[in-house]
């Protein structure tokens, strides 16, 4: 599966330009919005992510229930330990996903392994979702694998869009441009 950005235009936010295209596994995604993670109690800026979708939809569970194919991109804002964010998206992932999680525990384990000690400012995720195939993971736009399945596909991207996002507005700006 192919991931590629391109800079025609692009949107901003939090000093982070995101392109307003991409291509996955060749079809053309437009930026859907944007929104910015942030945590604790002094709402610290974490990352800035950009949803990808075929067509814009402001609906989450329309998007998490389509075939069509998706991209989220986070570009971190701030240096970040990777064992920091291994533990969001699985919290993420026990909190929105779709099926059991037992049946996402191998594909949970090979993304954590992914994932480097420590992620800089300036340091990219991304994460392709095709139906049919599964979400491929990329780190600094170096594809690490893809992990196979639907329902892991969906429950992954359930982490931003489901019910219990790591935060409403970035949930929000997904969803409604940029926030």
């Amino acid at each position: 599966m192919k991931l590629v950005l391109t800079m025609l235009m692009a949107a901003k936010l939090a000093g982070v330009s995101l392109p307003d295209t991409m291509t996955v596994d060749s079809k053309p995604l437009v930026l859907n919005g944007m929104g910015v993670r942030e945590a604790t109690v002094f709402k610290v800026d974490v990352y800035v992510a950009g949803l990808y979708l075929e067509h814009r939809s402001s609906d989450a569970a329309s998007i998490l229930a389509s075939n069509q194919s998706k991209s989220i991109v986070l570009r971190f804002v701030r240096d970040v330990d990777g064992a920091d964010i291994v533990k969001a998206w699985n919290e993420g992932f026990k909190k929105n996903a779709s099926v059991p999680l037992a049946g996402l525990q191998r594909g949970i384990d090979q993304l954590d392994g992914w994932m480097p000690a420590k992620l800089r400012s300036g340091d990219t995720l991304s994460f392709a979702f095709v139906a049919g195939k599964g979400v491929t993971v990329s780190v600094n736009n170096v594809p690490k694998g893809t992990i196979a399945g639907d329902d892991f596909a969906r429950s992954m991207l359930a982490i931003w869009l489901g019910p219990n996002p790591p935060t409403g507005g970035l949930k929000r700006g997904l969803l409604s441009g940029v926030r």
